[in-house]
């Protein structure tokens, strides 16, 4: 056999090789095409419902996806919640040391400015009231002696039959009277107003929060008896996203529903626009007040806000 014969002879044996090993390889890639193409085991039907749908990447999947997203609510279709709460609260404290005689309201009672919460013993400042009545009374006696006398020096300085000396003298004797007349009548003010204080007053209308006293309990100057908040008018506040800002505006009309009324609106205005938006929330808040003339609303009830029309210009 020639070499050319043998050169021939290992060219189709090595091609005969690379043949088989291309035929081994097909079977093993062929599973892996098989396994690719067949579809994935359906899911769980709770599982199904919060799987996202595939959607083809085209123009026309991009143009329903872009549909389907919410528009941007509206000012009026917010539904914000809040808390009523008080514009005002007072701690009421007595004027003047003092014992408690009597108590006229309680925690809950509803109050008027000006209506008296309790008294204090009155003993003692009614006894100091007599003492500075007659203190006044001898007073104003001296004063008539004073101005008589006063009076009589006066024509007979005109006349030239007393010295100059003596008039003056009875003239400051006068002044003095009636300064001494002046101070009786104020210790005599001082002596009825310390009466007068020992009766409580709220000096707000509102509701009492707090009772803090009883009957028989010393009160000092720095001593609380009562808490007062005021509940008419009443504010309502609350937090709006602060892409809104430019659209919620003082005195617009708000309304709101609370649970102990169900099915009736109350209505009022915004009164406040807080002009710093929480970095934490995004948010500002906004204050509305409501008239509450009957009283009905009180501080702390929680409140579903209906903007309305507040947006519209």
């Amino acid at each position: 056999m020639t070499k050319r014969t043998l050169a021939l002879a290992a060219a189709l044996m090595i091609a005969a090789a690379c043949a088989g090993d291309k035929k081994a390889e097909k079977p093993t890639e062929k599973p892996a095409e098989t396994a690719a193409a067949k579809p994935a085991p359906p899911l769980p039907a709770d599982v199904a419902q919060l799987a996202p749908v595939a959607k083809p990447a085209d123009a026309s999947g991009a143009a329903a996806a872009t549909s389907q997203e919410p528009a941007a609510t509206s000012l009026a279709a917010l539904q914000p919640t809040g808390e009523f709460v008080s514009p005002s609260r007072s701690e009421v404290a007595p004027k003047q040391p003092g014992r408690v005689a009597a108590v006229y309201v309680d925690a809950g009672s509803r109050v008027s400015r000006g209506q008296p919460l309790l008294t204090l013993e009155t003993d003692y400042p009614r006894i100091e009231v007599q003492r500075a009545q007659a203190d006044l009374a001898r007073a104003r006696a001296a004063e008539n002696d004073a101005h008589r006398d006063f009076e009589r020096k006066k024509g007979l300085l005109g006349n030239q039959s007393i010295p100059q000396a003596t008039y003056d003298r009875s003239q400051s004797a006068y002044e003095q009277a009636q300064a001494a007349r002046a101070s009786a009548e104020a210790s005599l003010a001082l002596a009825k107003q310390h009466v007068a204080d020992a009766v409580m007053r709220s000096p707000i209308t509102g509701v009492i929060s707090e009772r803090r006293t009883d009957v028989g309990e010393r009160l000092g100057e720095a001593g609380v008896a009562f808490v007062v908040e005021q509940t008419a008018p009443l504010k309502l506040r609350f937090s709006i996203p602060e892409r809104y800002l430019g659209e919620l505006r003082t005195g617009q009309p708000v309304t709101a529903r609370v649970d102990p009324y169900p099915g009736e609106t109350f209505t009022g205005r915004i009164k406040t626009v807080g002009g710093v938006i929480d970095p934490a929330t995004r948010t500002f808040f906004a204050e509305a007040e409501f008239a509450n003339a009957d009283g009905r609303l009180r501080p702390g009830l929680f409140a579903r806000i209906d903007l309305g029309h507040a947006g519209a210009r």
